[in-house]
């Protein structure tokens, strides 16, 4: 068995068994996966209240609607099927929208510009494309549950308290007035603490390699994930 042989497109075809543990693992994947989902809606245009409602909704059809039952690993990436998906969801809810008195169920507007105005940097509507959007916080999802797995490896090992030190320059080299501030904190030597930080930041990009490969099924498709994390990071990450 190799790696590609329970990534998160396994997790989707083996949901359609539909047993309890196979919706447990789709529901896992819904709730991993939804900032992407929530910055994609929000850069369309939709309003804060609205793009939560659209991305609850969106999950809770794609479960109960079986959206999964149509995947197929062969016709691409588990990002790019679960885009599609959503675009295709926002079509239907708009149309539906539409053909609802008074928006229905679901308020449907745009942002306008006193909304946009009041939105933190990176979240505008107009600073970014959707796909983008999506692309840079699926990018960021992942390199948080690398993140996470990094951590819960160090708490295992008796050594959280110095991963909580130096877990900010896992993202970024630091420089050498930051390496004796933290070292001198640790009690530890300047050589030790970046022998130390070089090894977390090598186990960091293999924990993103293999956050990427479980929303791949070749090995092919896991080199492009990473080139294309790279690209839109504009970081060495993986």
């Amino acid at each position: 068995m190799t790696r590609f042989d329970t990534t998160r497109w396994s997790m989707v075809l083996q949901a359609r068994d539909g047993t309890a543990q196979a919706r447990s693992a789709l529901e896992t994947l819904c709730r991993t996966y939804r900032p992407p989902v929530l910055a994609y809606i929000r850069h369309r245009g939709y309003s804060a209240e609205t793009a939560e409602d659209l991305a609850q909704t969106f999950f809770v059809r794609f479960l109960e609607d079986e959206y999964h039952a149509d995947a197929d690993p062969g016709r691409g990436r588990f990002r790019n099927f679960l885009l599609t998906a959503l675009k295709r969801f926002l079509i239907d809810a708009d149309e539906e929208a539409h053909a609802i008195k008074r928006g229905g169920r679901i308020r449907f507007h745009s942002l306008d510009h006193d909304e946009v105005g009041s939105l933190p940097p990176g979240n505008l509507a107009d600073a970014e494309t959707p796909e983008h959007a999506f692309e840079r916080t699926w990018a960021i999802t992942l390199i948080q549950a690398a993140m996470k797995r990094l951590r819960a490896e160090a708490v295992r090992a008796g050594r959280q308290e110095l991963f909580e030190h130096l877990s900010e320059f896992l993202a970024e080299r630091p420089d050498e007035a930051e390496y004796a501030r933290v070292a001198g904190a640790l009690n530890l030597r300047r050589n030790t603490l970046a022998v130390t930080v070089h090894r977390l930041r090598h186990r960091l990009r293999e924990l993103i390699r293999d956050e990427l490969a479980q929303t791949t099924a070749n090995a092919a498709e896991l080199e492009s994930e990473i080139r294309d994390m790279r690209s839109v990071l504009g970081e060495n990450i993986a």
